[in-house]
């Protein structure tokens, strides 16, 4: 086994990024406070062709430092919209036909495992503040809310990693999936 040289990735250009077909998400980051995360969790939308990320509420913009420090340079590859209230963005994504979806723990949670990603609908997933989680208020509207099981002694990821997780989980079931770039060149 060999570690693949940067050149042998299949990584995509900016153009071919914005001309790429994008997984039916949008993520709504619902008062961040982290730059380091909001970075993160756009590295990460990169990364699963994630159609764009609505910056909320206190949550930080690009450009910004900090944000680029751990974005590396995904802030210009995903798009991002900033709304002054969550609940402002929520309504504009419903008024659009997405299905709202709450990462958090609360009664009726669905199991990350359990949810299905149906064919052909749009989904926003809402995370919230590092420690406040997603507002009570926003929760009160979404469609869905779904929780990513845990099995340590602490109740929460950081919400870079819980991004990454969900994305993972529900990249698995969507469809149409993007090809890996490596098969199709045949490295």
């Amino acid at each position: 086994m060999r570690k693949l040289q940067n050149r042998e990735l299949g990584r995509k250009s900016l153009s071919q990024f914005r001309k790429s077909g994008k997984s039916p998400f949008i993520i709504v980051l619902d008062n961040i406070r982290s730059h380091s995360n909001v970075g993160s969790v756009f590295r990460t939308a990169d990364a699963f062709l994630t159609e764009s990320i609505y910056l909320c509420g206190i949550t930080a913009r690009p450009p910004h430092r900090e944000i680029q420090k751990t974005a590396l340079g995904a802030t210009e590859s995903v798009e991002w919209k900033y709304f002054k209230d969550t609940a402002e963005a929520v309504r504009e994504l419903k008024s659009k036909g997405y299905r709202i979806v709450g990462i958090e723990q609360a009664e009726g949670s669905i199991n990350l495992g359990d949810f299905t990603v149906e064919s052909g609908t749009k989904y926003a997933l809402i995370f919230g503040h590092e420690v406040n989680g997603v507002d009570q208020a926003i929760i009160n509207e979404c469609d869905y809310v779904v929780e990513i099981p845990q099995f340590g002694t602490k109740h929460s990821f950081n919400i870079a990693v819980s991004a990454g997780i969900v994305l993972w989980e529900m990249n698995k079931t969507s469809s149409p999936r993007p090809p890996s770039p490596r098969r199709e060149g045949g490295v």
